[in-house]
């Protein structure tokens, strides 16, 4: 029953937030405690002494009414006391210096050397200074009980905090008045040698090297949060590396400018690192002006628009103006969310959608009559390894089929640019998947030469690149849920390794691609060095908080190589204007030859006789070896 009065009144005193008129009253009181004070002990512990009441109760009258008016005037009873910042300081110490010049001037045209000549200067200076000290402590006692009342009973997240300017200090004022954030602040952390050794709202400053990790693992402080101007740096200077092998969390908050009054956090400003964070390289930014002209005004066609990179790509179409937009997919629910999220982010924007599938070529037919399209975006495939292993004619039926359909109905109806997008699991394959994609590039590519050797039509454009990360059915939202769910992170090998990009990253090279190319090429992108997906577990168990999280190592899935190559060993690249972005020189092939090829593969795809399927497979791409898989023999 106490514990429940307790809590009663502790909310009560949260909660309650002193009236107006309540502080000026306080504040008054403060001034004349402190006036009677000092002149007790001037005068011998004697109120009056060798003056009369008359001339003490004049002195003090003017004191009260001209600091009042002034109080007043500046508005120092306006703010929470709580929550009471250095510029509620300055303010309450402008007022009391104006009051007191104001009472100082009066008294003496009063008393004219009488009244005033009693009580020497210092003695003015000395109530004015008492005065100002108390009335800043009531603010900081007020300040420092509320912050002790609203730790008590709870069991906070210790935490450093990275950086020592005015956006880390108001990070570590926010959380200290904030009753929604369960952290403490234990110290800082600093990179400039004239901060380090010093302290800051009352906790040392320390420096970022192997004593800080000695001293958090001292105090038990497993997170650093990091000040949303410091985590540039962070991210990039390969200190996010050390923090994480430290098994350290880290946390920033959304910039200053974002809070909820400028002030004060809640846990919606609080962020997780995010997984583009985990890359170890630079974000890259290429350059959309090329982009601006040929999207602007143009129809544009985007096939698999519902998935993770074909919606990417649309939302950033969506931002260049196009004519129109013609989204088509064949799952119905995704495209549908996709719809209302367009009709809400993008007003303006004129787009269809069209819940079609690729493969049937009639309907195809139809929607390019309808559109004619200018730019088409072809990002509809299947692009799961193990479950294209167990679905051999589907792959082919899909990715090959699919394509074909689509390339052909461009070169007949006039469009300008096909993009394709292709994977690096189409270099080397070793599952059915990539090598489908990669029949797909020969496609497109000896349908480009033989557009251009004839009419000059359609520029067939390809890009191929890594994993990205966060897309539907990656290794990101797997690992996410398996650690929300407590363990274990299911990894395939421990030296299992991948190149990663991001989703916007990924579109943003299809479209300068698109705009940049001029039939061909098959665009691959400078992905940094690869990333050991052990390490990525690691880190993404440790920069999301959880504790005694195992990895576990399930063995290599059907078609899974431990390495993907973005060129094979007869393939060379050459430059573009983009330093990012590069042209693979690879092999051409006679289009007669390849369409009779892709003919055959198509309709041996409806025999469903997976052993025939992949074996003619393995003719057009002589490179494919299937691994770990049950066509090995073939």
């Amino acid at each position: 029953m106490r514990y429940y009065n307790d809590l009663g009144l502790k909310n009560y005193l949260l909660d309650r937030v002193l009236p107006r008129f309540v502080i000026l009253l306080i504040d008054i009181f403060i001034l004349i405690f402190s006036f009677f004070s000092v002149l007790v002990l001037y005068n011998g512990f004697s109120v009056v002494s060798n003056h009369s009441w008359k001339s003490v109760f004049l002195f003090g009258l003017v004191l009260v009414v001209f600091n009042t008016l002034s109080f007043m005037l500046f508005r120092t009873y306006r703010g929470v006391m709580r929550f009471s910042s250095f510029r509620d300081l300055l303010r309450l110490t402008l007022s009391l210096t104006i009051g007191y010049l104001f009472s100082f001037v009066v008294l003496h045209a009063l008393h004219r050397g009488q009244g005033l000549s009693s009580y020497p200067y210092l003695l003015f200076i000395a109530i004015f200074f008492v005065n100002l000290c108390l009335m800043i402590l009531s603010r900081v006692v007020v300040k420092e009980s509320y912050e002790y009342i609203i730790r008590q009973g709870r069991r906070a997240i210790k935490v450093f905090i990275y950086g020592t300017k005015s956006s880390g200090i108001s990070l570590a004022k926010a959380i200290k008045s904030s009753r929604e954030l369960n952290y403490k602040v234990e110290g800082f952390v600093s990179d400039d040698p004239m901060m380090i050794g010093k302290s800051l709202l009352g906790h040392p400053v320390h420096a970022f090297d192997e004593q800080l990790f000695r001293t958090m693992r001292t105090k038990e402080v497993q997170t650093i949060m990091v000040s949303p101007l410091k985590m540039e740096e962070v991210k990039y200077s390969g200190k996010l590396a050390s923090l994480v092998d430290n098994d350290i969390a880290i946390m920033t908050t959304l910039p200053v400018t974002e809070w909820r009054d400028g002030m004060s956090i809640g846990e919606e400003q609080i962020k997780e690192i995010q997984i583009e964070d985990l890359l170890p390289r630079l974000p890259i930014k290429l350059n959309m002006k090329n982009v601006v002209s040929s999207i602007e005004n143009k129809r544009i066609m985007v096939t698999g628009a519902a998935g993770s990179i074909g919606s990417e790509i649309v939302r950033q179409l969506a931002k260049f103006n196009p004519a129109t937009l013609v989204l088509i997919d064949q799952a119905e629910t995704p495209l549908h969310e996709l719809e209302l999220e367009l009709k809400s982010s993008f007003r303006e924007l004129r787009f269809k959608t069209r819940v079609v599938d690729v493969c049937n070529r009639e309907r195809m037919e139809w929607v390019f009559e309808k559109t004619k399209p200018h730019f088409l975006f072809h990002a509809a495939a299947y692009k799961h390894v193990p479950m294209m292993e167990n679905n051999v004619p589907e792959a082919i039926q899909n990715n090959v089929l699919g394509t074909k359909i689509t390339a052909d109905l461009a070169v007949k109806h006039g469009t300008g640019k096909f993009v394709m997008v292709s994977t690096d699991k189409a270099v080397n394959p070793t599952n059915i998947m990539g090598c489908s994609k990669r029949i797909c590039e020969i496609y497109v590519q000896s349908l480009s030469r033989q557009v251009s050797a004839g009419t000059g039509g359609t520029q067939f454009i390809t890009t191929r690149f890594g994993n990205v990360l966060g897309s539907n059915g990656s290794v990101i939202p797997l690992f996410k849920e398996q650690i929300r769910r407590g363990g274990p992170v299911t990894v395939t090998h421990p030296e299992i390794i991948r190149y990663f990009m991001t989703i916007p990253e990924a579109c943003q090279l299809v479209l300068e691609a698109g705009a940049m190319g001029e039939g061909g090429e098959i665009y691959i992108f400078d992905m940094g060095s690869p990333v050991k997906i052990s390490e990525l577990a690691k880190r993404m168990i440790i920069l999301s908080g959880a504790r005694h999280v195992k990895i576990e190592y399930t063995g290599l899935r059907q078609g899974e190589k431990l390495y993907e190559e973005l060129l094979n060993d007869m393939e060379h690249v050459q430059p573009t204007s983009h330093d990012k972005i590069m042209i693979a020189n690879v092999r051409e092939y006679d289009f007669d030859v390849v369409a009779k090829e892709v003919d055959e593969l198509i309709a041996l795809s409806l025999t469903a006789d997976d052993r025939r399927i992949v074996a003619k497979m393995k003719a057009i791409v002589p490179e494919f070896q299937s691994t770990n898989s049950l066509f090995e023999g073939i």
